[in-house]
């Protein structure tokens, strides 16, 4: 491309060129030609008008008197009646621009001059044509390569941004070059930067995120599979099999919620859910766990409470916090659900040291904790709850409390008497 940009404005200036440099050397050399013959008309009348005057007034006239009235490169020839003719320099050969008039008292007179000076001019002003020509020329092919450069460099920046897009490398470039059609295409190319980047952090965190979510679950899914092998007990066996069959249907909910955020983390499916139900499952699946790190986990609190939300989101927050407490905490755990305003409340609380104070308020943030752990659970966790509506908040760092707050269903007449009774 920068080839044919040098080459195309190459062609077009030398047509320019060709053109009027063509049709300025034919106007010149008429003019030449013309200013040639104008100056030999005009010193052949000068000539013949000092002629008339000498011979009126009977003066003498001879070549030396009239040899300075003709310049040194003319040839004069004088005829007059009676006398014999007067020649004033060398007689030309050759090609001759020449010149003649008739005086008053009878003479010629008769001028010429040697057309080689005014082949000599012509050249002349040739030669200034071509170096002006050959000057455009240079100047052109100047301006064709800066041109070109500032053309092609900047598309090769954007072949280049690109190929690097191509390659996985999503950083925008953000540079322009002052070309409105490539600043244009520019734009779109970061703005795709920024898409595919966006797109790649999703991809990221979605993975992260269900790596995180779905340890827990399959560890004590496991450990449900681990005591159906080694029981003989025909009810037990059922009976941890329906709990493994629950638990795998939760599992299920997590993939699919977490598919769910990585599209829209706006979305959610909140209905109205019993919080016992979901308390009561989270404390079969983690009451293994606990056993075997010789802990206990509780519940209390207000009974019977609805909510709206995402009953395997909640669950999935829970199981969170939970998880947190049986990592950086100590001693009993506890479920505590209780009402404030129009919302539903569980808080989850431990025995253990709490939260470092630098930590308090950035315990929410993907890859803070305490401890060497991913610290993704609660940065998850708070992006569930939000997700239905709800919200997940650090009410006391020490102990650590965290309270989960879920809008309420609107209550009938006669529960909202039965709590006032209450």
């Amino acid at each position: 491309m920068r080839r044919r940009l040098i080459n195309s404005t190459l062609a077009v200036v030398l047509v320019v060129i060709a053109v009027f440099g063509v049709s300025l050397v034919i106007v010149e050399t008429r003019t030449i030609s013309s200013s040639a013959q104008e100056r030999v008309d005009s010193e052949a009348m000068r000539l013949a008008s000092i002629v008339d005057s000498r011979l009126i007034s009977q003066e003498r006239i001879s070549a030396a008197i009239l040899r300075d009235q003709v310049a040194t490169a003319r040839y004069a020839r004088i005829d007059m009646p009676g006398r014999a003719p007067i020649e004033i320099g060398k007689r030309p050969t050759g090609d001759v621009i020449s010149a003649t008039r008739p005086g008053e008292q009878g003479e010629q007179v008769t001028v010429q001059e040697p057309k080689d000076a005014v082949t000599r001019e012509v050249g002349r002003t040739l030669l200034i044509i071509a170096a002006v020509a050959l000057l455009a020329i240079i100047a052109a092919v100047l301006l064709a390569v800066r041109q070109a450069n500032r053309l092609t460099s900047p598309l090769t920046d954007l072949a280049e941004t690109a190929e690097r897009l191509g390659s996985g490398d999503s950083r925008p470039r953000h540079k322009r070059y002052g070309v409105p059609e490539l600043d244009r295409v520019a734009d779109v190319l970061d703005a795709s930067a920024d898409r595919i980047g966006r797109m790649l952090t999703a991809e990221r965190r979605l993975a992260a995120d269900a790596s995180h979510q779905l340890r827990t679950p399959l560890t004590a899914l496991s450990m449900r599979l681990e005591e159906i092998t080694v029981t003989d007990e025909l009810d037990t066996v059922k009976e941890e099999a329906t709990i493994a069959l629950a638990q795998v249907e939760r599992l299920t909910d997590v993939v699919e919620r977490l598919l769910t955020n990585s599209r829209d983390p706006r979305t959610g499916s909140a209905v109205a859910f019993d919080l016992d139900e979901v308390i009561k499952q989270q404390l079969e699946e983690w009451r293994p766990a606990y056993r075997s790190a010789g802990r206990a986990i509780v519940s209390s609190g207000k009974r019977h409470l609805e909510a709206v939300g995402t009953p395997g989101a909640v669950a999935q927050v829970l199981a969170a916090l939970i998880e947190n407490s049986l990592m950086h905490g100590g001693g009993t755990v506890a479920l505590r659900t209780r009402v404030t305003g129009n919302q539903a409340v569980i808080e989850v609380t431990d025995e253990g040291p709490g939260v470092p104070p630098d930590l308090g308020a950035r315990i929410f943030e993907r890859t803070i904790s305490g401890r060497n752990s991913t610290g993704i659970g609660l940065a998850v966790a708070r992006d569930l709850a939000e997700a239905d509506g709800g919200r997940l908040e650090m009410l006391q760092t020490k102990p650590p409390v965290f309270g989960l707050f879920l809008s309420r269903t609107p209550v009938s007449k006669t529960e909202a008497a039965a709590e006032t009774v209450r």
